[in-house]
């Protein structure tokens, strides 16, 4: 028994050592801060005051409405270059060099998963920030903004472990970071920028059934303080479903490509 919580004490340890290596990695790269600070800002004004005008979206502002989209769409293309990061863990050899230490296998690739949450939580308070100061105008109480803040980091959690899959297969950095593509499609086709009922038949029964639509209706209906429905359900469980199989795949790849 001893020996187990031991093991489990240095997995936890080993995770928060790599968790800080990777935001070390992060606060020495000047270009990754200044993106991670001016795309989100650039997206929502670009979405909020060109697009603002043009699209009807029945009762809601298109301000109100589109911010859980630009967020999700956002995190989705922050994620790409975690499976940079790891693939360059994986070609220059330190991957081997943690081998040879007494570290957890799975620690590198959650410190990898826990920066890159703590990245997106910072792009979305700056998403959040644009969309107030362009109009935005949240209904939200304290309590359901910890909910969000629950389902985003859910979100975030099972996009990044996906991302980290293709750093860990990825041949080259370059591929690394065009395989997660589709997660940054699938909020486009969603309910994040146009309601789906204005979507042809086949699209609309795919937005009206894809994880990201159930994920951005419940945190809309949270921000804007209406009723959630059966959405906030259904995107903690297609969050908690991803990360626990992206998690499985991931350790399971890991293992198979560093043994």
């Amino acid at each position: 028994m001893e020996a187990v919580k031991k093991a489990k004490s240095n997995v936890f340890y080993d995770s928060w050592i790599m968790f800080k290596r990777c935001i070390l990695i992060s606060l020495r790269s000047p270009e990754t801060i200044g993106t991670a600070i001016m795309v989100p800002a650039i997206v929502m004004l670009l979405f909020g005051l060109i697009f603002g005008n043009i699209v009807d979206v029945g009762d809601y502002s298109y301000i109100n409405f589109i911010v859980p989209g630009i967020i999700l769409q956002t995190v989705a293309q922050a994620v790409a270059s975690t499976g940079v990061n790891v693939n360059n863990d994986m070609q220059k050899g330190v991957t081997d060099r943690f081998r040879s230490m007494a570290v957890a296998r799975s620690a590198m690739l959650t410190g990898h998963v826990l920066a890159s949450v703590v990245r997106n939580m910072v792009a979305t308070i700056i998403v959040i920030g644009v969309a107030i100061a362009i109009g935005f105008r949240p209904q939200a109480s304290f309590v359901q903004w910890l909910v969000i803040a629950g389902v985003l980091v859910l979100y975030m959690l099972a996009i990044t472990w996906i991302a980290v899959i293709c750093g860990i297969i990825a041949k080259t950095p370059e591929s690394a970071s065009t395989m997660p593509f589709l997660l940054f499609v699938l909020p486009y086709i969603s309910s994040g920028f146009v309601p789906v009922e204005t979507m042809p038949r086949a699209l609309r029964w795919f937005a009206e059934h894809q994880p990201m639509t159930h994920i951005i209706d419940s945190v809309r209906a949270l921000m804007l303080d209406m009723p959630v429905g059966n959405s906030l359900r259904l995107a903690l469980i297609w969050s908690a479903g991803v990360i626990i199989v992206s998690f499985a795949i991931a350790v399971q790849v890991y293992k198979r490509k560093t043994k």
